[in-house]
């Protein structure tokens, strides 16, 4: 019986070590995750919130001026000591030296000491996440900036310290509760780069290394072990007492080691085997294989589509608070969305916060708006994956990749993408209101995209009879009396669906 019981404990055992240890630390071992689990290839939206201390430092500014968004590293850029292009000081200088004083006195820390979340509320943020039809959402945890928004031990620089608050903790509660999930955003491999000028302009402390990092050249790329140290500290301790299911990364982790790579996607992944839960890593530039986690496009995207899922980081403006910030409308951001998710896309969209940590009106309206629209067509866009073609109409991106939605697009009523619920359903998403009858060339009986029956059509929202015929010039449907929405809306196609006989047995019995 001992013997027995013995074998049963160590069986276990090993089974549980085996299961820990499923992910290595190697890229052949971490390409066997599944890298797109399927609650995130079906939530197709989420958001993030870029706030913290650096929200704060754009208040009175010139709105004649432009000023850089990387605040903390563009402060110290003074012409001189830390060279600029035109040899003049930069205007976020200027700005810091007016509002703070010199940054050689009062450098990032000071902003950070000045740190006042008093509006925050994590229920709110929540609530308004909720009814935007987000399905997941989080903070970013660590900006470059160096500053844990949350109760960190890892470092004294967090929002616990200066500021009195747990964003994290507050805001993985309300967004579970609100049956969203919880991601959270890390950007502080840039950390190096960022604050490489604070050491040129001078005048850091020896005991603020933890922050500004260890004295080094304006050109090194090549961070020192203490900085590897404190950076997977923060991470691990993250993944360890917050447990999210999403981890995003930013830029410039491609330049950190493989070996560093490598130990955290097996860390984290064998952690949500840990947790019983599929936890996705989102990544830019090279960081990681593709096959070992999901590709982000930051304000960019394919122009057609791409497996696997990938994901778009965007923001309707400013990434952090700025006074008068001019913001993308809601139209806009809908039929971006839905370009996105027709390419096997998802859309993680920014929130900036006020200073204070509250939402400003224009972007509670803004999100309010997505998600009256997502509450009409969000069976179009959940859950489905892309159809034969992802689209047609004369509206394209000229080229896929970052930073693509510097050109102005306007998406017009020729534009439409498709999106696929099942072999025998689909949308057509029309992303504008038509003035006259609706032709979807593709689904033409001459062209050989649709191969079955249609049985019927509905439009997402309405009750409304749609009449239709399809032709030799295409799919043709007559204008209903009234749309559910102001901009994109969506046709429900239902398909006799495609069999093939199967007659089985032996082929000689069937003899003609």
């Amino acid at each position: 019986m001992k013997n027995t019981l013995l074998i049963i404990l160590t069986c276990t055992f090993y089974s549980m070590l085996s299961a820990q240890e499923k992910y290595q630390k190697n890229w052949k071992s971490l390409a066997t995750v599944n890298q797109v689990p399927a609650w995130f290839q079906d939530a197709k939206f989420g958001i993030y919130a870029h706030w913290g201390p650096a929200s704060s430092v754009f208040s009175g500014i010139d709105p004649d001026k432009h000023y850089g968004g990387w605040h903390g590293m563009l402060m110290y850029k003074d012409g001189k000591k830390v060279p600029t292009d035109n040899g003049k000081p930069s205007n976020n200088y200027l700005h810091h030296k007016k509002k703070y004083g010199n940054p050689k006195k009062y450098g990032y820390k000071h902003i950070i000491e000045q740190f006042d979340p008093s509006g925050f509320d994590a229920k709110t943020w929540a609530d308004l996440f909720k009814k935007s039809g987000a399905k997941f959402a989080g903070p970013v945890a660590m900006h470059h900036d160096n500053f844990a928004m949350w109760d960190s031990k890892a470092t004294r620089w967090n929002s616990k310290n200066y500021g009195g608050i747990d964003p994290s903790a507050d805001l993985k509660s309300a967004i579970e509760a609100n049956g969203m999930r919880f991601m959270a955003s890390f950007h502080h491999a840039f950390t190096w780069k960022f604050f490489a000028p604070a050491h040129a302009h001078g005048n850091i402390n020896p005991k603020d290394y933890d922050l500004y990092t260890s004295p080094h050249a304006l050109e090194s790329n090549t961070p020192d072990d203490r900085f590897y140290q404190e950076w997977w500290a923060k991470l691990k301790e993250y993944i360890d007492v917050y447990q999210p299911d999403l981890i995003w990364f930013d830029w410039w982790l491609e330049n950190m080691t493989e070996e560093c790579r490598q130990e955290f996607l097996a860390y984290y992944y064998n952690k949500g085997l840990e947790w019983n839960k599929e936890v996705a890593v989102a990544y830019k530039e090279s960081t990681f294989p593709i096959t070992t986690a999901v590709k982000d496009y930051e304000r960019g995207r394919p122009n057609q589509p791409k497996s696997p899922a990938w994901l778009t980081d965007t923001s309707p403006g400013a990434w952090f608070y700025r006074p008068n910030a001019k913001f993308k409308t809601a139209n806009e951001l809908v039929d971006i969305l839905v370009d996105i998710v027709s390419k096997n896309g998802l859309m993680l969209l920014n929130v900036p916060p006020n200073p204070d940590g509250t939402i400003p009106q224009v972007m509670e309206d803004l999100l309010l708006n997505i998600g009256n629209w997502l509450a009409i067509n969000g069976d179009a866009i959940y859950s489905t994956r892309p159809w034969t073609i992802f689209g047609e109409g004369p509206t394209r991106l000229p080229e896929g990749g970052h930073k693509v939605e510097k050109h102005k697009i306007e998406y017009t009523n020729k534009d439409i993408r498709f999106t696929k619920k099942s072999d025998k359903e689909f949308y057509a998403i029309v992303l504008d209101v038509p003035e006259d009858q609706i032709i979807i060339k593709s689904l033409s009986t001459q062209i050989g995209v649709l191969n079955s029956k249609i049985e019927d059509i509905t439009l997402l929202g309405s009750n409304e009879k749609i009449e239709w015929k399809r032709t030799e010039e295409g799919l043709i449907i007559k204008p209903p009396k009234s749309y559910p929405s102001k901009f994109a809306f969506s046709f429900k196609i239902v398909l006799e669906g495609y069999t093939e006989n199967d007659i089985g047995g032996d082929v000689e019995a069937h003899k003609d």
